[in-house]
């Protein structure tokens, strides 16, 4: 028990000495009177380290005091429903015995009251026009959104447009000549580098933190999109909520990156965080400016990284034994990759000049294009190294524009899916389909009372064999064909929006 009030009390001491406590581990005795400059240090420790250059180690206050005024505080109001069953109590949700004598689930149910829900975050300034870029979940599903400046002014923001898959948003407030961050090159940060961190943790609006580029191009798999593209910044710069939206800047006060996530069993920091870096961010502000919506291209594979965990799994069936590049497991025949001659089985290692080692490296250099840009994509077939050009195509599968009024049916059925196994189609004997592993928010499925397990296996009668299919029905959804895992086939008829 001492030992750990001792461990305690030294972590403490170090938070508050700050160099001071390394400078004392440094030492190398209590009686030795060398001085140990960073130089010397520097050269005793290896000769992989180069010669130590005053102006290479920057001064954090110039980034700080100009990149603290790009940065604003966000608090949303959002309209949160709520109801209770009269006859039974309360809760509603589905009940078996209302659906077996076909009464319709909601008819003991009091009328929706709704309530006001307060959260918020930060955001950043990126023109002098007003236009804001912050996280999606920030201002998600947001009746109100209230913006302070640095300079404690307050307006009321509108929101252009929002993206769950990278979790980025654009609002704009009405002023004019307002201070901006401008944005830097994430691609060209490395591994040690100083950035800040710039939020309102807690409400304590105007922070800065600081820390070091900890590792670059993460996945946590942690954003809630069936097709999510995350390829975060990782640092060790303090951010705890309040901060997502908010800015990391280089030393230079240039934005390299929106914080976005804490990785920690507690809910607040605990020694890294994550940012959506600006080469992921650039594209998608531009894109919700112009068109409400981004415009979202499509290589047109499912795919595996090739690690150590593929090699032990996959290996002997490949004949993979080396990691690097990511394994394409499907092509899609109407996607952009089956048309450039791209075949299950390939391994992609790179994309234009960027050499491809993980996913997350593959998910960002694909999202900073748009449908009909064209790539060339390198890959490996056994043995021959292959370059293709590939014309990248929207998620509906061609190469124009989407609108912003167009939804296709995966946003608008509120859920998350997972293509069926072969060994589901043999034993419930049908082509294939879509299951419903989860139901959130009020999308078609909610409504429809459709329950999680559920096989849709066709939309409006137009058959849903995989994911990619439901990506591509756009049109308004009328009518939903299914099986359930015990074998009952149902049928749903959408009425309403």
């Amino acid at each position: 028990m001492k030992k750990v009030t001792l461990f305690a009390t030294v972590v403490a001491a170090s938070m508050l000495a700050g160099g001071v406590t390394a400078y004392t581990i440094g030492q190398v005795a209590s009686n030795d009177t060398r001085t140990y400059t960073p130089a010397a240090f520097g050269e005793q420790a290896g000769n992989h380290f180069t010669s130590y250059e005053a102006d290479k180690y920057p001064d954090l206050t110039y980034a700080a005091e100009n990149a603290v005024k790009g940065v604003v505080n966000i608090e949303v109001t959002k309209e949160v429903k709520s109801s209770r069953n009269s006859r039974f109590g309360g809760g509603g949700g589905f009940d078996p015995f209302f659906e077996f004598f076909g009464i319709p689930q909601g008819s003991f149910e009091q009328p929706q009251q709704p309530q006001q829900q307060r959260g918020g975050g930060s955001g950043v300034i990126i023109s002098p026009d007003g236009y804001i870029v912050t996280n999606n979940h920030v201002v998600e599903d947001a009746s109100e959104v209230k913006v302070t400046l640095n300079d404690n002014r307050t307006f009321t923001a509108k929101v252009i447009g929002t993206d769950p898959t990278t979790d980025v948003a654009l609002v704009k407030i009405d002023a004019t000549d307002l201070p901006n961050i401008p944005f830097g090159e994430s691609d060209a940060l490395r591994l040690g580098e100083w950035v800040l961190a710039i939020g309102s943790p807690y409400g304590l609006q105007s922070t800065v933190t600081a820390g070091i580029i900890s590792a670059k191009a993460r996945n946590l798999d942690i954003i809630p999109s069936q097709f999510r593209i995350e390829s975060f910044i990782q640092t060790d710069a303090a951010v705890n909520p309040g901060n997502s939206g908010g800015a990391l800047v280089n030393t230079r006060g240039e934005l390299v990156g929106i914080n976005t996530v804490i990785k920690s069993p507690t809910g607040s920091f605990a020694g890294y965080s994550f940012a959506v870096p600006t080469s992921i961010v650039k594209k998608v502000v531009v894109d919700l400016k112009e068109y409400g919506v981004v415009q979202r291209a499509m290589l047109g594979v499912t795919f595996q990284e090739i690690n150590d965990a593929f090699i032990e799994q996959r290996g002997k069936e490949t004949g993979i034994n080396e990691k690097g590049g990511v394994y394409v497991v499907e092509v899609d025949p109407e996607g952009a990759a089956h048309a450039a001659g791209i075949r299950k089985g390939d391994v992609i290692i790179g994309i234009q000049e960027l050499s491809i080692d993980n996913s997350s490296k593959l998910l960002e250099e694909i999202a900073k294009h748009r449908p009909n840009d064209k790539v060339t994509v390198k890959i490996k077939r056994g043995s021959d190294v292959k370059q293709m050009e590939v014309v990248l195509r929207n998620k509906s599968g061609n190469t124009g524009i989407v609108k912003s009024d167009v939804v296709a049916a995966i946003d608008a059925l509120g859920g998350q899916f997972a293509d069926i196994s072969d060994r589901a189609r043999k034993e419930l004997k049908i082509n294939g389909g879509v299951q419903v592993v989860a139901i959130s928010g009020d999308g078609v499925l909610a409504q429809a009372r459709i329950r999680t397990g559920y096989i849709i296996t066709a939309i409006n009668d137009r058959p849903v064999r995989s994911i990619t299919d439901l990506n591509r029905i756009t049109s308004k959804i009328e009518s939903i064909d299914g099986i359930y895992p015990d074998g009952r086939a149902v049928s749903y008829s959408i009425v309403g929006k």
